[in-house]
């Protein structure tokens, strides 16, 4: 039977180079992230073993120094390597992304991307 269950990451938050513009290659900026993917939990809760879930520090920790370590020309091309990351690192069945950048347009609060993304099958 499927899982309904979801881990998540709201507003992780990560410089890295992204843009359109030369001048915006040149420069970090930040992107916020919100990461959700479902997976099993309950082995884990009668274990009471991180092992036995997947780790949400692990995937900040891989995540952040995924996306800080490249440069990016588009926010779609972020959210779609971020929520591949998880797929193949995690074998997650299901993953959504949303991804923003802050203060990329005049008089916009923020502005992004929200993908969802399913495991192949072979």
């Amino acid at each position: 039977m499927p899982t309904s269950d979801i881990i998540y990451l709201r507003e992780l938050k990560i410089e890295t180079m992204i843009g359109v513009f030369a001048w915006e290659q040149r420069i970090k900026q930040p992107v916020v992230l919100d990461i959700e993917w479902a997976f099993d939990i309950r082995k884990a809760a009668r274990s009471e073993k991180v092992g036995d879930s997947i780790d949400y520090v692990d995937v900040a920790g891989k995540v952040r120094a995924f996306v800080a370590g490249k440069t990016f020309v588009l926010l779609e091309t972020l959210v779609e390597d971020v929520a591949d990351l998880l797929l193949r690192e995690y074998k997650v069945s299901w993953v959504r992304v949303r991804g923003c950048k802050v203060a990329a347009v005049p008089n916009v609060k923020e502005v992004g991307i929200v993908i969802e993304r399913s495991a192949s099958v072979s």
